[in-house]
């Protein structure tokens, strides 16, 4: 990892209801996702993780081949530096192991775990599978699909954004 990138945290980001609004997901007959729309401010923020250098890693839940297409249709591709899929892990998150593969993904050991921002939609895959990992968590609470109510200790996130703006306003506070 270069030097300009070496004070950065590195951004693990969720994908629906963080990036990609679920409520606009288009299914084929296989069960795959073939397209989704943006949740507003999405791409600006993928466009200002890549300007100032992150690196930002998918860590999702799903089909590979729905990521595939969702950011194949977006030409978002790019914006990623690796993507740790739970179809290739053979878990879903809150699994340790989805984690464990964000972190060497990440180029990191465990004690630059304090580097790493884990942003997410879901209370009990995301937050509670970040803070069990022992990384910053960063609850996207945008959409109305999943829990919103913090029913284990491990499930309150670190922080709280609203939007995908939101999480530039918190990197530029320096979390």
């Amino acid at each position: 990892m270069d030097g300009a990138r070496l004070n950065l945290p590195v951004i693990w980001l969720d994908s629906g209801d963080t990036l990609i609004d679920e409520s606009t997901e288009i299914y084929d007959e296989a069960g795959s996702v073939v397209r989704a729309e943006w949740i507003p401010g999405a791409q600006a923020l993928l466009e200002y993780l890549e300007e100032n250098e992150y690196t930002v890693i998918l860590v999702a839940d799903g089909r590979v081949r729905s990521f595939q297409n969702v950011y194949r249709y977006h030409r978002a591709e790019h914006y990623f530096s690796d993507w740790v899929i739970s179809e290739i892990v053979g878990h879903e998150k809150p699994h340790p192991d989805m984690f464990g593969k964000a972190l060497e993904a990440s180029g990191l050991g465990e004690a630059a775990k304090r580097r790493i921002v884990m942003v997410g939609n879901n209370l009990k895959k995301d937050i509670a599978g970040a803070n069990r990992f022992g990384v910053t968590s960063v609850w996207m609470d945008w959409s109305p699909r999943y829990f919103h109510a913090y029913e284990e200790p491990d499930w309150v996130p670190d922080h709280v954004i609203h939007s995908p703006e939101e999480l530039i306003l918190l990197l530029k506070s320096g979390l």
